[in-house]
């Protein structure tokens, strides 16, 4: 046997060392469940340990390894409400004791996938997908760790927790190779808890108008739906963001139905609302529905009444283009693909108290033989105001878009609204090692309400 073949079977050998030892994990006590459990509930996203029993590589010829994995999982939203997106990141503290032989093992060989298990208010599983990417092992030297990342969608209120469950490592030096191990006794100690708070009842209260417009003293009929039935209902104008002293109660019928009459003397009123309860409010309430007083004060002699109207425009939306490329990643590597949103501008010509919010959802990304999740896509938006403009924009917090959609600009109601936005985000989108090369493309659809 020469020289040059013992070199080569070290290299390999030392790969399928690597590649096992990566399953060991350092001795030590494990935390019960009910202790992981009470240190979750007191500080977010606690480190835990757990038997895990790892397979190696068949071609490494080594028996199945029992130790132990130390992991922390961490989210991005540990007060989400139902029907949002959650970012889930498993780490894997200590993967292993150490490299096992005496060569060292180069850098970014290792690509992890795994499992997080969920519990409580909601149970499942998360599929999580880590980089490959690692620094160099020197000979004997310890393992790093390594984190995951996913996503889940919240579906029902109350406690989620959230314990690392299976994992596997890919190994890609001389040999692809895989190394999966499992939670021991499932399932392993709790390491974070969400809380999800339910989205109240969307309110359906609604009103309409006789006329739109009448003299002082004037009565106008005020008809509404979708109140509580039987409950008191306070009819009154609007001045702007304050409340004018013309009110009148109405009684909801069995339907939650009813039919009223306002007398409107105040000549700065801009609109009516109709409320249950004590005070307006826009939980309990419907409106301001638009009304004009029309001061048809007479004109005193030798003078003239000069009168003029500013008329309400539209919400609407424009984009600077439909379509964006991302940046290219290499096969095998993986990673974010990058780019910018082309610039959406957003005119409110209504006037009036109302706000407005800008959404954004995205589909799968289909290409050659393999999609790319929706959930991969993350996105950092930005707003800025023109100069004038009653409202103030707000951008939407930076995260993933996923198909359940997130916010990308808003504006808030407010005594007077309107002006001229322009919102753009930063867009990435966390492509796997091996996806199929080849182009990938989902669709971005923008909602303005």
């Amino acid at each position: 046997m020469g020289p040059t073949t013992r070199r080569s079977r070290r290299r390999r050998c030392a790969a399928l060392l690597g590649a096992a030892a990566l399953a060991v994990t350092a001795g030590g006590a494990l935390a019960t469940p009910a202790d992981a459990a009470a240190n979750a509930s007191a500080n977010a996203s606690v480190n835990v340990d757990f038997p895990t029993h790892c397979i190696p590589p068949p071609v490494a010829g080594l028996p199945p390894i029992d130790g132990t994995t130390t992991a922390k999982i961490e989210v991005d939203n540990a007060s989400p409400k139902v029907g949002d997106t959650v970012g889930v990141t498993y780490t894997v503290v200590s993967p292993a004791a150490s490299n096992p032989t005496d060569l060292a093992l180069p850098a970014d060989i290792m690509t992890p996938t795994g499992k997080v298990a969920l519990g409580g208010a909601q149970t499942g599983a998360v599929t999580v997908t880590g980089p490959r990417k690692n620094p160099p092992v020197p000979g004997r030297g310890a393992f790093p760790s390594f984190s995951m990342t996913g996503t889940f969608t919240v579906t029902a209120p109350g406690a989620i927790t959230l314990s690392p469950g299976d994992y596997n490592i890919h190994t890609s030096y001389i040999l692809e190779l895989d190394t999966p191990c499992t939670v021991t006794d499932p399932p392993a100690p709790v390491s974070e808890t969400v809380t999800a708070a339910d989205d109240p009842p969307a309110n359906t209260r609604a009103i309409s108008l006789g006329s739109a417009s009448g003299s002082p003293g004037a009565s106008v009929v005020v008809t509404g739906s979708h109140f509580t039935p039987g409950a008191a209902v306070t009819l009154a104008g609007r001045s702007g963001a304050a409340q004018t002293a013309d009110t009148a109660t109405v009684t909801a019928d069995a339907q939650g139905a009813f039919s009223g009459s306002l007398v409107v003397n105040d000549l700065t009123t801009t609109g009516v609302v109709a409320y249950e309860g004590g005070a307006w409010s826009p939980d309990t309430g419907a409106g301001p529905v638009a009304y004009v007083v029309v001061d048809d004060t007479p004109v005193p002699a030798n003078s003239q009444k000069l009168t003029a109207t500013v008329k309400a425009g539209t919400l609407s939306m424009s984009q600077a283009g439909d379509s964006v490329a991302l940046t290219a990643v290499d096969f095998g590597e993986g990673g974010a693909a990058t780019g910018a949103l082309r610039s959406v501008t957003v005119k409110d010509f209504r006037g009036g108290p109302a706000g407005w919010s800008l959404t954004g959802k995205v589909t799968d990304f289909t290409g050659p033989g393999a999609t790319v999740p929706a959930g991969n896509l993350s996105w950092t938006p930005a707003c800025a105001t023109e100069a004038g403009s009653p409202s103030t924009c707000r951008a939407g917090s930076a995260g993933t878009v996923g198909s359940a959609g997130a916010t990308l600009a808003s504006a808030a109601d407010a005594a007077l609204t309107g002006g001229e936005f322009t919102a753009d985000a930063r867009l990435s989108l966390d492509v796997p090692a091996f996806t199929p090369p080849g182009g990938y493309a989902g669709v971005l659809t923008l909602t303005l309400t």
